[in-house]
């Protein structure tokens, strides 16, 4: 190793990155404009860079990759000023603009709840973040998700082409990320678990290609639910697969664990 090459972020970059846990999908106008009771809740955990995480995997590697161009590192101004700036880098002229949740769960640290009401900014941004930075929940929190890779969405695959937006689902995903929160928050790990379980049955019914698409050669749901069967909860990072997050207290064969971020800026 030279010299200059001393830490993993000399060769990755120097910027966060992010676990989107429970209730993703609510961040989407289409999806929060048909909610019977907004606003509606996800999470999003600011984690430290001590990897290189695989891309397509709903990790948002590709907005990471945006603010190191943009940035280079993560500035210490307002995380809200930051949010919305790197939203308009990446979205300006896109048809499909992804969510905030992405440039959020980068730029803001420790856990925190997003909740979403289309009357609010269009239904883009939350109209309110609850942050938690307790070094207590941080580490509760690392040691209980285990992390497993699965496999990244393949070349083609697109978890849009079936939506059946139901209001009552539409809530039930709501209610999976404030629930979500609640249990980090409250440090139950079966609570945690049942959130991310329901968090999945509402992607299934709402969007059935996140998990069964003519591009996907891996059987998502049996692994899922293999894992839900054992442990209080488990649930994947994004659509197509990616990694597959699982709540539990006990050890999980072949998983590794991440680190909270908690500074706003650099290492906790």
């Amino acid at each position: 190793m030279s010299a200059k090459t001393k830490q993993i972020t000399d060769v990755i970059g120097d910027f966060p990155y992010r676990l989107a846990l429970a209730g993703g999908w609510i961040d989407q106008p289409f999806v929060s404009a048909l909610n019977p009771r907004p606003p509606g809740s996800m999470v999003v955990v600011g984690v430290e860079p001590d990897f290189l995480w695989m891309d397509r995997c709903g990790i948002a590697t590709s907005t990471r990759r945006i603010a190191l161009q943009r940035w280079g590192c993560l500035p210490d101004r307002d995380p809200g000023v930051l949010a919305e700036e790197l939203y308009e880098a990446e979205n300006k002229g896109r048809p499909d603009p992804s969510g905030s949740q992405d440039m959020i769960g980068l730029i803001f640290p420790g856990v925190n709840r997003l909740d979403y009401d289309v009357k609010h900014k269009g239904g883009f941004f939350p109209v309110h973040i609850e942050s938690n930075h307790d070094v207590r929940v941080a580490r509760w929190l690392e040691g209980v998700i285990h992390v497993l890779p699965i496999a990244p969405r393949p070349d083609g695959y697109s978890p849009l082409g079936v939506k059946n937006l139901a209001p009552e689902w539409i809530a039930k995903l709501s209610r999976s990320g404030r629930n979500c929160f609640d249990a980090i928050i409250a440090r139950d790990v079966k609570a945690l678990g049942r959130s991310m379980n329901l968090c999945m049955q509402c992607w299934e019914t709402l969007m059935p290609n996140i998990v069964r698409h003519p591009t996907i050669k891996t059987d998502l749901v049996a692994i899922m639910k293999h894992y839900q069967s054992l442990y209080p909860g488990a649930m994947y990072s994004g659509c197509g697969g990616g990694y597959l997050y699982v709540a539990s207290e006990k050890p999980v064969p072949g998983a590794f664990h991440v680190r909270v971020r908690l500074a706003s800026k650099g290492k906790r």
